[in-house]
């Protein structure tokens, strides 16, 4: 029988991947999400609700009619610069919100749930890579509300038997290796998105923010995981709850990290675009490496990332960028 799932957020970059490849999977999806930087046409499959998962009664109808197996939540704001600016807009939507999603789910005895983390709970690194034993200092807003999160979740197993997968991502990127969906967030904050848009022409130059670090050539170093990757992880983390296996929690990327420079030449390559950069000093809080130990992961979920190379994560990145741009 085809296994019935909710994507809250599944409109956006990571949910609509994971609600794509859910449906190839066989897998009835529903997607819960407000639009506020989602796609509607980013959504290949299932159904689309329009809703925000602060409206308790939307989501109580959701659960009384869909018999979910599993809910994957991805509608978190993710801007580590807004969030410290802005910190009541994150501790409301990321904190908030998801305790009226949960508390949905407890009211309809559903009780799989797979959360959307973030390395930026750790904080400042202690040492790399970073496996999860690593202790937890979020240095922001943005890495407190996901923490705060993951505590929740380790009481509510503990009180209401609600078990969960936490996947704490290093750098998600890339893009659908078919072509049909990549990144459009608005503003754009990652790296290779910004670099493929100077590429392509709808920016004028790329920053590099420090070349002091203690790195081989002086650039930050991070740990990129392609969306595809990401999204095998994730229909692991269900079935791994599918199976009894209980509550857990993992770190998610390659374990070898690119510098920024490197992501800057290897776009060159593949792009054929000579990338005008502009540098500039270090912004505050930026480690000089992030990268991920994620052995746990590939010995208890049977991970193997398929896309673990730059050169293929800029590539479809690439394709997606000039789709993108042709449209401008």
């Amino acid at each position: 029988m085809a296994l019935k799932v909710l994507v809250v957020g599944g409109a956006g970059y990571i949910g609509s991947h994971m609600v794509k490849r859910l449906g190839q999977l066989g897998c009835t999806v529903t997607t819960l999400d407000n639009l506020s930087a989602g796609h509607r046409d980013a959504v290949l499959c299932g159904e689309l609700v329009q809703g925000d998962i602060a409206d308790r009664p939307l989501l109580d109808a959701l659960f009384a009619r869909g018999q979910f197996d599993a809910v994957m939540h991805f509608a978190s704001f993710i801007q580590v610069g807004e969030s410290v600016k802005e910190p009541a807009k994150y501790y409301d939507n990321n904190v908030t919100n998801t305790l009226i999603l949960l508390d949905a789910m407890r009211a309809a005895g559903v009780q799989r749930f797979i959360f959307s983390s973030t390395a930026a709970t750790f904080g400042e690194p202690q040492y790399v890579p970073i496996d999860e034993a690593h202790p937890q200092q979020p240095i922001n807003p943005y890495g407190r509300t996901k923490f705060m999160v993951e505590q929740v979740l380790r009481d509510y197993e503990v009180a209401y038997g609600l078990q969960s997968v936490v996947l704490r991502y290093f750098n998600a990127a890339g893009a659908d290796p078919e072509g049909q969906l990549g990144e459009r967030h608005e503003p754009e904050t990652h790296l290779i998105p910004l670099v493929l848009q100077a590429a392509s022409g709808r920016r004028s130059h790329i920053n590099v923010f420090g070349r002091d670090y203690d790195t081989p050539d002086g650039t930050c170093i991070r740990d990129y995981i392609h969306i595809q990757d990401l999204c095998e992880a994730h229909w692991l983390a269900i079935q791994s709850l599918l199976a009894g296996k209980g509550s857990q929690a993992y770190n998610l990327g390659n374990g070898s990290g690119f510098s920024v420079q490197e992501v800057i030449d290897t776009a060159r390559a593949i792009t054929g675009q000579p990338i005008l950069v502009v540098d500039g000093p270090r912004r505050a809080g930026d480690p000089a490496r992030l990268v991920a130990d994620a052995t746990q992961a590939r010995e208890r979920l049977g991970w193997q990332p398929q896309y673990a190379d730059l050169a293929t994560i800029v590539r479809h990145a690439w394709h997606w960028e000039q789709k993108v741009a042709a449209r401008r």
